[in-house]
């Protein structure tokens, strides 16, 4: 809440129409209020101990384009706004602020969204002094919007593999997440025989061997399944885990891929619990199917790095983005620069200053020639 301040300060200082809705989404807005706009937008939240360029610099890339449109005095035919959403990372599963935005969210779901903690959503918001109808009512009209841009960080080593300084995006790959729980038994680490346990880390262990098998039975070169979060109870050194909680993520650019991987993951847990004598369940938290961009805009966006004489590669996101949830609703198109060493969630994510610049320079491009 002190960042999102912050850049609500930022913004006043532009002279933008300034507000925070709902959903918790901070808004900067150049020109006419109720005119048809092209939306800027990223996030401004941060996964524990991540870096400082993840989402961040999709919002402060944007304001750098008004303060280039402002200072040279450049005239643009519609408003423009910049938007920092909110709780993109998914600690309650989806990508909240982007989902009030476009409509993708229920009432039903605001009430019952939990984070692996077991604290709810509802909860986390009145903390904040925001509530679920609020967050409803954060939905945009699509009539609203003209474009959608967003600039990020690759958080993946491609480009930087390949020696390019600019990625146009063509789509997203699909995202689903899984909450896991593998119960069994805890007992003594010294009395009970290896024979007779119900180690339900030994469950976890078992499947997390079988994942490369499944995406070689099941996905493609584009298929990915992380387990990211393990909690074992109780917990303690000399006794035998009787629970194993964890998350499975899965990925992919097709969906009947992505329903494959987690018929398969769901089959192998069953068969494993049996093997150790553990009881599996699972609470899928969240679906994201895969999207695609509007070509127009993402031939605009190549049109663009070629007349800058930039290298470029087309490439398909592995990791969501905001700016899935509006391809449905409005054109949309998303640019990406290298992430050195591929780093992203963590302390010593990067990019160079001036593969920076170069994104930025394409994001405002691109910008003036649908404004205009």
């Amino acid at each position: 809440m002190q960042a999102r301040q912050w850049m609500m300060d930022k913004f006043k200082s532009y002279g933008l129409h300034t507000h925070m809705d709902g959903a918790g989404n901070v808004c900067g807005r150049l020109g006419d209020p109720d005119k048809p706009a092209i939306l800027i937008g990223s996030h401004l939240d941060s996964v524990p101990a991540g870096g400082m360029f993840d989402g961040t610099l999709g919002v402060i890339a944007g304001l750098e384009c008004i303060r280039v449109i402002q200072e040279n005095d450049i005239q643009v035919n519609c408003p423009i706004e910049i938007i920092g959403t909110s709780e993109e990372e998914g600690r309650f599963g989806g990508m909240l602020g982007a989902q009030a935005l476009s409509g993708h969210l229920t009432l039903d779901w605001l009430e019952k969204a939990r984070d692996p903690k077991g604290e709810y959503l509802k909860d986390a918001l009145e903390k904040c002094g925001l509530n679920i109808h609020d967050t409803l009512r954060a939905r945009r009209d699509p009539s609203s919007m003209k474009a959608f841009l967003e600039l990020h960080i690759e958080q993946g080593p491609v480009l930087e593999n390949s020696h390019k300084c600019i990625g146009v995006v063509d789509g997203i790959s699909g995202v689903f997440k899984w909450l896991v729980k593998l119960k069994g038994k805890a007992d003594h680490a010294g009395t009970a025989p290896m024979d007779m346990r119900s180690d339900a880390f030994m469950g976890l262990a078992d499947f997390a061997h079988e994942i490369s098998r499944i995406i070689d039975e099941e996905g493609t070169d584009k298929s990915r399944l992380t387990i990211g979060r393990v909690d074992l109870k109780p917990g303690y050194a000399h006794t035998i885990p009787g629970e194993a909680h964890f998350t499975i993520v899965g990925r992919d650019m097709q969906e009947d891929i992505m329903h494959q991987l987690a018929n398969s993951c769901r089959k192998v847990l069953s068969s494993i619990a049996r093997k150790h004598k553990l009881y599996f369940e699972y609470e899928q938290m969240s679906w994201l199917e895969p999207k695609y961009f509007n070509p127009e805009v993402v031939d605009l966006i190549e049109d663009e790095v070629k007349k800058l004489d930039y290298s470029y590669m087309k490439m398909p996101s592995g990791a969501g983005h905001d700016i899935q949830f509006f391809t449905d609703l409005t054109p949309t198109g998303l640019i990406f620069i290298p992430s050195v060493g591929g780093v992203s969630h963590a302390p010593d994510e990067w990019s160079h200053w001036q593969d920076i610049e170069k994104g930025t320079q394409v994001l405002l491009n691109t910008l003036l020639k649908l404004a205009n």
